[in-house]
């Protein structure tokens, strides 16, 4: 079959051969219940994370790099996707956390064919998704948790393998936000839309045109700032991005976001940069 699940719709045979992801059939690195997403979204016991291999995007700063690069993993089977989120459902998952998820899309729609899950499940992603690809994942996914890294084309062009990641990721996270707010009373998140945007050294000026964007949406969205930036992947070709960032470059997008009024937001600790965010990854 060939695999357009993503915007540059390779069209490889991922049965059979590597797509623009890197990858053929389903790779996982990791899953466990993880503590450190957003408070409605770990809740208590923590999300039921589940980390995929590969990704078409190639951000040269991914803290996830030997994933996304396609440098470790297990093959697994679609039945064996389905046996994972049964079994993080007895580990007292809060929900299934589908990491970087994008071309996956088809395996993930078979596993829950095959056992869909009694908790809510939570579409983990960098943004880069076509409408259509939305669409289709809107049909089990209860909580959007997506990333809006860029607007200025100009920012993806030099930091990814992507210079339209815009073009692709605002209408997409348009089409995410409608998604209906849910809360339980003691403050659990059932079902919505969580933005998330990480601050970049020398990229405040585009994280504030991220604000403006998402003030735009409906009011039901949360906006999850990150101060978490810390230096790794292949950077070495960016002197900027080999410093965390500053606190005047964090207070700064802060600041935007209290102006801009908006109502359901998390904001990271300035000295939350930390290499423990990176989880130690079992294949």
């Amino acid at each position: 079959m060939e695999c357009t699940q993503c915007p540059v719709a390779c069209r490889a045979d991922r049965d059979i051969n590597a797509g623009a992801c890197k990858v053929k059939g389903m790779k996982i690195a990791k899953y466990y219940l993880h503590p450190f997403e957003e408070p409605p979204v770990s809740f208590k016991r923590g999300s039921g994370c589940l980390f995929f291999c590969g990704c078409s995007l190639g951000c040269a700063f991914c803290q996830n790099f030997e994933l996304s690069r396609n440098l470790r993993g297990k093959e697994i089977s679609t039945s064996h996707l389905a046996d994972i989120f049964k079994e993080l459902e007895d580990m007292g998952a809060e929900n299934i956390n589908l990491v970087n998820p994008t071309h996956y899309l088809r395996h993930i729609m078979g596993a829950i064919e095959i056992y869909r899950p009694k908790i809510p499940i939570v579409y983990n992603t960098h943004g880069y998704e076509t409408v259509e690809s939305i669409q289709l994942a809107n049909e089990f996914v209860d909580i959007w948790l997506t990333d809006l890294k860029f607007i200025d084309g100009a920012l993806s062009k030099r930091y990814t393998a992507r210079s339209n990641y815009s073009d692709y990721a605002l209408p997409a996270v348009k089409l995410m936000a409608q998604k209906h707010l849910k809360m339980r009373e003691d403050g659990k998140m059932l079902s919505g839309c969580i933005v998330r945007h990480l601050v970049l050294p020398l990229g405040v000026y585009d994280s504030l045109n991220v604000v403006k964007f998402v003030s735009e949406l409906p009011e039901s969205v949360y906006f999850s700032l990150m101060s978490q930036y810390t230096p790794c992947g292949e950077i070495e070709n960016f002197k900027e991005l080999q410093r965390r960032i500053t606190r005047r470059e964090y207070e700064r997008v802060v600041n935007a976001v209290k102006e801009a009024g908006l109502k359901n937001v998390f904001l990271q600790e300035y000295d939350s940069a930390d290499e423990s965010y990176i989880p130690q990854w079992d294949y």
